[in-house]
């Protein structure tokens, strides 16, 4: 297990010394190297037409790309590794060869005086880059540049408000001051004299008839060429000549991977599920209908809180950018049961939601249809104006409150000094304006938050979690709803396709609907209810009191105690999710101390 660094310094000599100490293995190409036993996917260095690279590399659709390079008289050899593969595209074809690749990806490339960032469609592979020294080094290990002693970089108080409010990161930046993130889809040209040049290679557009009223549009077509999709997507990410595992939660989304498949392998397909106890609220039934209905190999993980606080400290430390979700845990032992029975691939349902419209979208959609009159918008998924004020309240700041987090907590949750510091920081709206607001955005309600949802939570939320914590096991997670001609198919649906109604996703139930039973197909979106607040006051209560209120805590000078210990208790303004609160906290806690922060 590998992840990559790369170099470009003014002399050659310089790039190799960097690299030495961000703890890279020296390797046979000046600028490119290996980060050794760190969990990744990296391979490398490859070389072609006169272009070096290394990268994060897999491959879905390796046939069509050989196609397209013989189509230019230059082949690749059949055997070569899926980045030198990816590499000839960028070299031959350029960035619309970049677009033709399907699958999870970050490339490095030295291009003379300059250093080249790939990252795939959708934020499958994650890539960071700095500069100091007169240097820019990338990597895909957020930890690399944390090691980097020309950087000297410490905690950025920016990323630590967008973390509370959305629970994640939802954009460039990261919680490493002068450290950023790789934007998904694009390409960057990063040139010794310090210039930045990023180009867009895909974005996902609306493709939708000009038609006034789409609800005309026969359904039937686009339940039909959505299905066609989901099989070949599901099919080029099935290991060769060996079983798969999925991630069934009993969902529809997850049911479907499921099904599709045990339809198209022809080998073993293992299932599996968490369970938090018999006594909470699950969807246990519900999956294991879908294993019995597929004949898949199920197993069921039962997770306690014990295991939980035993192992949220190194769930934590995996990842390279915190995530306040409290399945990190649970997601990590499911990986190592896919590892544990031999599995090297291992598919989820991810990618149903926000591509498709699940009920994330709904308080929003609800509300304008309530203040529709002020937005100068229809209702529901409906054509919009676009961000005006909304009952007194513009888009994106209500899109920002409707994720219920500890936004509108930061006054009372962040020390005095780190206010004082936030003061002159740029607006949290800046990340879902492009989608909501923008002179770009998509012309229909519902598809300006799919948009949002794809590149915010989709790209640095759900992805990368599972690239990471896969990854951390020797394994692949692979993600067919997040495919992007599946995306981009999503977005030639009409709205009412997607939210028919009171139904959610309702053109992608359908284009499943024969392959599962109607009780998994129908059933409203429960999700499963994870015990939070149980192992905040159990489990995890002594744990969260020495960290949140400790010395290293009180020192960072981050936090208030007092409004620590008022949540602790269960007091004061943490209603709603009152656990969800206080996990993102002790989560961001755990993230800053394994990084020395």
């Amino acid at each position: 297990m590998a992840r990559f660094c790369a170099c470009l310094a003014p002399v050659s000599a310089r790039a190799e010394d960097h690299l030495a100490a961000m703890g890279a293995a020296p390797g046979r190409t000046p600028g490119l190297a290996l980060v050794e036993d760190e969990p990744g996917h990296a391979e490398g260095p490859f070389t072609a037409h006169g272009l070096t690279g290394v990268g994060e590399v897999t491959l879905h659709n390796r046939a069509r790309l050989h196609a397209a390079l013989a189509a230019e008289s230059a082949p690749a050899p059949p055997g070569c590794p899926d980045g030198e593969l990816l590499l000839r595209c960028w070299a031959r074809l350029g960035a619309p060869g970049v677009a033709l690749a399907e699958g999870m990806f970050a490339l490095a490339v030295l291009d003379g005086t300059e250093l080249v960032l790939i990252r795939d469609h959708v934020g499958a592979r994650t890539l960071f880059y700095a500069r100091a020294d007169h240097t820019w080094a990338a990597s895909t290990s957020l930890r690399a540049l944390r090691r980097w002693p020309a950087l000297g970089t410490g905690l950025n108080l920016a990323a630590v408000r967008s973390f509370l409010t959305f629970a994640y990161l939802p954009g460039e930046e990261t919680l490493l001051r002068g450290v950023r993130e790789v934007l998904p889809g694009r390409v960057l040209r990063l040139a010794t004299d310090g210039t930045v040049t990023e180009h867009v290679y895909w974005e996902p557009r609306e493709h939708l008839a000009d038609a006034a009223d789409l609800t005309y549009d026969d359904p039937a077509d686009h339940v039909l060429a959505l299905r066609a999709l989901l099989e070949e997507a599901t099919a080029c990410r099935l290991p060769e000549a060996e079983g798969v595992g999925v991630l069934l939660s009993g969902g529809i989304d997850s049911s479907l991977v499921t099904a599709l498949a045990a339809k198209l392998h022809g080998r073993p397909v293992h299932t599996y599920s968490i369970s938090f106890g018999d006594e909470l609220p699950n969807e246990l039934g519900y999956s294991g209908l879908v294993a019995a209905h597929c004949h898949t190999r199920h197993r069921v993980l039962t997770v306690s809180g014990d295991a939980v606080a035993a192992r949220l400290a190194e769930a934590a430390g995996l990842l390279d950018s915190p995530v306040g979700d409290p399945l990190t845990v649970p997601n990590l032992m499911l990986a190592e049961a896919v590892a544990g029975d031999g599995l090297r691939v291992v598919l989820n349902g991810e990618g149903g939601d926000p591509v498709f419209g699940g009920p994330k979208n709904l308080p929003l959609l609800v509300h304008e249809m309530h203040h529709g009159a002020a937005a100068g918008s229809v209702a529901g998924s409906g054509r919009s104006s676009g961000g005006s004020a909304v009952g007194g309240e513009d888009r994106a700041t209500a899109y920002l409150r409707s994720y219920r987090k500890c936004w509108t907590d930061i006054p009372e949750l962040l020390t005095p000094g780190a206010l004082r510091a936030l003061e002159d920081a740029p607006p949290l709206q800046r990340f879902v304006e492009p989608y909501l607001t923008g002179p770009d955005r998509m012309t229909y309600l519902l598809n300006q938050l799919l948009h949002c949802n794809l590149r915010t939570k989709g790209a640095h939320h759900i992805l990368t979690k599972v690239e990471r914590l896969t990854a951390s096991q020797g394994i692949q997670g692979r993600s067919p709803l997040f495919d992007r001609r599946v995306v981009d198919r999503a977005f030639a649906t009409p709205p009412a396709l997607k939210l028919r109604g009171t139904a959610e996703k309702w053109v992608l139930k359908e284009a499943v609907r024969d392959l599962l039973p109607a009780t998994v197909v129908d059933r409203p979106k429960s999700g499963m209810r994870v015990p939070v607040q149980q192992w905040l006051s159990g489990p995890l209560r002594d744990l969260g009191g020495d960290l949140l209120l400790g010395r290293a805590a009180r020192q960072r000078g981050l936090f208030r105690s007092d409004t620590v210990r008022t949540w602790m208790k269960g007091e004061g303004t943490l209603l709603p999710r009152q656990g969800g609160k206080l996990w993102l906290v002790l989560t961001l806690e755990l993230w800053l101390r394994s990084y020395g922060l």
